[in-house]
């Protein structure tokens, strides 16, 4: 994916304990990209992808805007609408999506010093970012746990997260299709020695790519 250098995307649902575990891998060095930082940033206020934004749904929610006083995008007005309305949904997909990459890949060329990198995104296996990537790391909880989990942190009611889960692919579709899993219902001091343990696995990958001089 990036020049010779081992990417590992990091997934799961809402919920799920992903950020937990890319906070991990930082305090080990490694440098995480956040697919949700790139989703910020590709429509800071001044943006051409905000102006579209604005323009779109003000003409079909007059009543509702998705800009704030300050100029930012109203992300859960937005997330209202597009949570109810699946062609809404795939139009703010098909502008952001590429924009969304572009800053992603910029980000997983310029890891510096890191031995590999990380792409945490919960929309990995959803999208192309999945191709950005040479194995899917999935962060895994029962839906049962993600919503009593997504609602304590964020505040939401159930019936939201539940909305959300509904538009990201099932649990089990996620787990045939991750090559490392770590089951984040298990006690929560096992899970540093579980991420170095995964930490080493992908070192010792990246030792036996590499060509042996002589």
């Amino acid at each position: 994916m990036t020049s010779q250098q081992l990417a590992i995307g990091l997934t799961g649902g809402i919920g799920s304990g992903k950020s937990t575990v890319a906070a991990t891998f930082r305090d080990l060095g490694i440098k995480v990209v956040d697919a949700d930082q790139a989703s910020r940033a590709v429509v800071e206020p001044g943006s051409s992808a905000l102006q579209a934004i604005d323009n779109h749904f003000a003409q079909r929610y007059p009543d509702r805007s998705v800009i704030l006083p300050s100029g930012e995008l109203n992300r859960p007005a937005l997330r209202e609408i597009i949570f109810a309305d699946a062609d809404e949904k795939h139009w703010l997909e098909q502008l952001l999506h590429p924009l969304i990459e572009k800053w992603i890949i910029s980000e997983l060329h310029s890891a510096g010093s890191s031995p590999y990198v990380i792409l945490e995104s919960p929309l990995l296996l959803e999208t192309d970012q999945q191709h950005l990537v040479d194995g899917v790391l999935l962060v895994d909880i029962p839906p049962e746990l993600q919503l009593q989990r997504a609602s304590h942190r964020d505040g939401t009611t159930t019936e939201q997260i539940q909305a959300i889960i509904n538009t990201q692919m099932s649990r089990e579709q996620r787990r045939e299709r991750a090559d490392w899993i770590i089951d984040n219902t298990e006690d929560a001091a096992t899970l540093a020695p579980r991420v170095q343990e995964l930490h080493q696995v992908f070192l010792n990958r990246i030792e036996q790519s590499t060509p042996s001089e002589g």
